[in-house]
């Protein structure tokens, strides 16, 4: 297995066990959360060496975080202690229609003050990086720090993923979260948008414009998400895929459901398998993050990736 790469912010995500307005609520269940944690721990459950790097707080949360990861046999190696800022968290609603209530407390993280020297060993040994949009709008330094490892893995020769995982509330304009994100998306091999992101990122509407953009600015591949629709693939030699999604899906939390697709498209291209194969994996991942409550409870191990797969992609056949 391919050694693999990912950093980012990672919070505590205290989840309400009952519906209502979240000032009501008494019990709460502890998830570790993030869009990069999600992926390393899908990544791992595939039987990847799969590496994260980040800073937490030197508190009861960084520790819950650290334990957390490293039981799903993420590698920690890169993961940092900050004496002075603590960990960040987020509170969430419960709720069986619509999107939840979440609030953030996180302007304050220690991921904010990650430092920007050693950026360079990390990349040893490394086969790929995958980053997303996050670290880029959070603050200047982590905006620093996710283009350095970007630039870094290319020097190093490795494959590189990015995600956009837009936050347009964190960046201070759009004009410049559409600037930052297409920098960010040009040092990249695969780019992985939802249909609204890749809209919102290049003005143009139908998957295939889209995807040329990109393209065109040296991209190697674009997989668009098109939500319960499926998955749109092309590359730079006019390849092009579309596979549905999975039907009748008991959608029981839709966070998570991106990075999950992220898992399964990421996993299957290192491994060297065609278009369909690609986004029939990641169309099923990204269906069975959403079967769950947690961000990650719904991430497969192999055997049951299979499982699933033959399952439902049988029945659309």
């Amino acid at each position: 297995m391919k050694r693999f790469l990912t950093f980012g912010e990672p919070m505590v995500m205290f989840t309400a066990q009952s519906e209502g307005d979240l000032a009501d609520q008494m019990v709460f269940r502890k998830f570790v959360a993030g869009a990069e944690t999600n992926v390393a721990t899908g990544m791992a459950r595939l039987g990847y060496d799969s590496y994260f790097a980040s800073r937490v707080g030197k508190d009861s949360l960084g520790r819950y975080i650290r334990k957390a990861l490293a039981q799903e046999g993420i590698k920690m190696n890169f993961v940092s202690e900050d004496d002075t800022w603590p960990t960040g968290f987020q509170m969430k609603s419960h709720t069986t229609h619509g999107d939840p209530e979440v609030e953030y407390f996180r302007e304050f993280a220690a991921f904010r003050h990650i430092p920007l020297q050693g950026i360079a060993n990390m990349m040893v040994g490394m086969d790929h990086l995958h980053a997303t949009g996050i670290p880029l709008a959070l603050c200047e330094n982590t905006r620093q720090y996710g283009l350095k490892m970007m630039t870094e893995a290319r020097k190093a020769g490795m494959s590189i993923s990015f995600d956009p995982n837009l936050r347009p509330n964190l960046w201070p304009s759009k004009k410049e979260m559409i600037r930052v994100t297409n920098e960010a998306a040009a040092l990249s091999d695969w780019f992985l948008p939802g249909i609204h992101e890749g809209q919102l990122l290049t003005g143009l509407q139908d998957p295939e414009a889209i995807a040329d953009f990109y393209l065109q600015r040296g991209v190697k591949l674009v997989i668009i998400k098109l939500g319960s629709q499926g998955a749109f693939f092309k590359d730079s030699k006019g390849h092009f895929e579309i596979v549905p999604g999975v039907p009748n899906v008991q959608v029981v939390d839709t966070v998570g459901a991106g990075d999950g697709f992220a898992v399964g498209a990421i996993s299957a291209l290192l491994e060297g398998l065609d278009e369909k194969a690609t986004l029939q994996r990641g169309n099923a991942i990204g269906s069975l993050a959403v079967q769950f409550p947690g961000d990650s409870d719904g991430l497969p191990s192999r055997p049951a990736l299979y499982a699933y797969l033959q399952k439902v992609y049988a029945k659309i056949a």
